[in-house]
């Protein structure tokens, strides 16, 4: 595909990922364009956005030969998606050198301590999942 009125061309490569547990899934649409990463993330029973996360790659400041990620996050107020998109974006730029956007918005009603632990373990699943399929493209 050719990037508008350049001539060049670039990259463009979609795919999904979900992980479940019990009641609970979480699902990743990840889209590959050209050297950038966006991930949208969604769950529960009223799937939004609450928090936006993005990284850039930048040299380790503890290991000049060791790649690093700076990130910023945007959460909307009464929102905890920031958890989820800060260090995803940061280990997507950390793992592969290239700047990243994730979205997420998960919601389930009247959780648990024990359901929320399990909320949260089933999005750190997800994220290897995602770095795993990016590896092997």
């Amino acid at each position: 595909m050719a990037a508008p009125g350049t001539g060049e061309s670039y990259f463009v490569s979609s795919f999904t990922v979900s992980v479940r547990k019990d009641k609970f899934k979480v699902v990743a649409a990840v889209h590959e364009i050209g050297p950038d990463i966006l991930v949208a993330v969604w769950g529960g029973n009223r799937p939004h956005i609450g928090a936006i996360g993005m990284a850039q790659p930048r040299q380790s400041l503890r290991d000049e030969e060791q790649r690093a990620a700076t990130s910023s996050v945007f959460t909307l107020l009464g929102h905890k998606e920031d958890l989820v998109v800060k260090p995803l974006s940061e280990e997507i730029t950390r793992r592969f050198g290239r700047n990243s956007v994730v979205v997420a918005g998960i919601h389930w009603d009247n959780l648990t301590e024990d359901e929320i632990r399990t909320a949260s373990r089933l999005c750190e699943k997800l994220t290897k999942k995602i770095i795993e399929s990016l590896a092997g493209r």
